[in-house]
């Protein structure tokens, strides 16, 4: 027959030195006693009698490993927790202006290069004062951290060969995003008129098989409309997608430009 002492010096030693260090490992013991399977040495487990048995002592000694975890939790929170739950790593600005502006343009610019006009925005939507986002804009400026003139160069590099878009529409894009008169035309002059015609010859070979089928007015109007939606000039688009037909066998002589 088990004693109810067996069941207590079973608990005792499954635990091994130090029953703290087990923590929510085990918790499932505790709650299943069923669940423990037999012993290496091949002693029989003390399955549902035992905790029959010892049920009162048992539920005694997981509570109070319950509250110690508990006390060991709040003790973390209120000591180490300090540093976990700082504001930072809650994501949460330092309350001071200047160093919210800092906080607020550094989060941004993380992985994805801005304006000073869209950092500017950003601000004002999260109700910076205007003198410290100023002070913060432009010392970000003085550091590199903002140069509109890198970020209109390589947008167009980007949208260009990634997009297909000419000079008119990449102009279009960088203005919404406040970039400088002076600092769009010069990114936009990297390319040049024979670099937009060869984009524009591109993108019309990709798209002229999708349009087989159609009548040639229709195609006509569909290849020059994507064209014209990105940025190309109506001239240069109908001059393309005609040689482009041309080329296909479609007889263009009489197809004139109000087709498009």
């Amino acid at each position: 027959m088990t004693r109810r002492t067996d069941w207590a010096e079973y608990t005792s030693g499954s635990a091994g030195p130090g029953d703290d260090a087990y923590g929510a490992a085990a918790a499932p013991y505790e709650t299943d006693p069923s669940a423990v399977g037999p012993r290496e040495d091949g002693a029989a487990r003390h399955g549902d009698g035992g905790a029959r048995h010892g049920g009162g002592r048992g539920r005694g000694a997981g509570g109070g490993r319950g509250r110690r975890r508990r006390e060991r939790a709040e003790s973390s929170a209120e000591d180490g927790g300090a540093t976990s739950s700082s504001r930072a790593e809650k994501g949460e600005p330092p309350r001071d202006p200047v160093e919210q502006a800092r906080a607020i343009c550094l989060r941004l610019l993380t992985g994805t290069p801005r304006t000073r006009r869209q950092l500017a925005d950003a601000l004002r939507k999260r109700e910076i004062p205007d003198e410290a986002a100023e002070e913060v804009l432009s010392r970000f400026e003085e550091v590199g951290l903002i140069n509109d003139g890198a970020f209109a160069d390589a947008w167009v590099e980007s949208r260009h060969h990634g997009r297909g878009l000419a000079r008119r529409a990449l102009a279009r894009e960088l203005r919404t995003k406040g970039v400088d008169a002076t600092l769009i035309d010069a990114a936009v002059s990297q390319l040049d008129t024979e670099q937009e015609e060869e984009t524009a010859r591109d993108l019309v070979a990709r798209k002229l098989r999708a349009t087989r089928g159609l009548d040639r007015d229709k195609r006509l109007r569909r290849l020059a409309g994507m064209l014209a939606r990105k940025g190309y000039p109506e001239g240069m688009a109908l001059r393309v997608v005609r040689q482009a037909l041309e080329e296909e066998g479609e007889d263009t002589e009489y197809l004139g430009d109000e087709a498009f």
